[in-house]
């Protein structure tokens, strides 16, 4: 079944990853990015300032840290607090369903982190073949 031409007007009860124009996708690269999925991740601890992100988040320029945390508010994933004090104290923390996909989210990354060593050996056992 092809997706409506226009979402604004159609309650989206559930997305279909496999449908080429469903909204689905696009919420999908934003929380599996490489940045994403890593703010995500880190926001379940507790909550950071930006320049704390950027620390913990080695190699993300500030550029991309901002769009990725920009992205996941849009989406509902993150919440981003300003405090009123000279200069602006900026926090971000994940929402309620931002805290339900980090906990999904971490179980992937635990998995990756604990199966590193599998994943290369057999990555070079796959370059020695094409070689």
């Amino acid at each position: 079944m092809p997706w409506p031409k226009s979402t604004k007007t159609i309650r989206i009860t559930r997305g279909n990853l496999f449908a080429a124009d469903c909204p689905t996708r696009e919420i999908l690269d934003h929380v599996t990015s490489r940045w994403g999925s890593l703010v995500i991740v880190l926001l379940l601890e507790q909550t950071y300032r930006f320049s704390e992100l950027a620390y913990r988040i080695g190699g993300v320029s500030e550029k991309m840290l901002a769009q990725t945390l920009r992205t996941l508010e849009e989406d509902g994933f993150v919440l981003r607090k300003v405090h009123e004090t000279k200069p602006p104290k900026v926090e971000y923390s994940l929402s309620p369903f931002g805290r339900e996909l980090g906990e999904r989210m971490q179980v992937l990354t635990s998995f990756v982190e604990q199966n590193v060593d599998r994943a290369m050996k057999n990555r070079a056992k796959a370059r020695l073949k094409s070689a």
